[in-house]
């Protein structure tokens, strides 16, 4: 099973970066161009809480929903119920290092599917596409939290 982990550090407060990722609208910034994102539904974060969204690259739908589950002070999980990929779980944990700086760290799981299907996802996740999506959300989110 593939797992890709990403961490940075934020010059913010531990309750600035818990009050960017709580917004309902924080998916739709964090996601790197020339990807859109199309929300149909999304519920405040919360344990059990679910976001349904569609990723569109060109002119390729990609249908996704997430479940949050162990949604605390210090990061949440979103796992995928359906979508791309044959299991997908992103860990978000949020780490005070001081009273201004903040770690982020990211762990994925994640599984393809197979065959055909599976091609998609092999492309989407290949580690180097990994790393540009997750520098991107670094860059973004330093930016959202410093004028927070």
């Amino acid at each position: 099973m593939p797992i890709f982990d990403f961490d940075f550090c934020v010059q913010a407060p531990l309750e600035a970066v818990q009050n960017f990722h709580h917004d309902t609208t924080a998916l739709k910034k964090l996601t790197p161009p020339p990807t859109i994102v199309q929300i149909h539904s999304v519920e405040p974060l919360a344990e059990g809480s679910i976001s349904k969204f569609t990723l569109w690259l060109g002119p390729l739908p990609i249908h996704w929903t997430a479940k949050h589950r162990d949604v605390g002070p210090h990061g949440f999980t979103d796992v995928q119920i359906s979508g791309p990929a044959a299991k997908w779980e992103h860990t978000h944990t949020f780490t005070s290092l001081s009273e201004t700086e903040t770690k982020i760290t990211e762990h994925i799981e994640f599984e393809h599917q197979r065959g055909m299907r599976g091609l998609l996802t092999r492309a989407l996740f290949a580690k180097p596409n990994l790393l540009v999506m997750f520098n991107y959300r670094k860059f973004i989110t330093r930016r959202h939290c410093r004028t927070a």
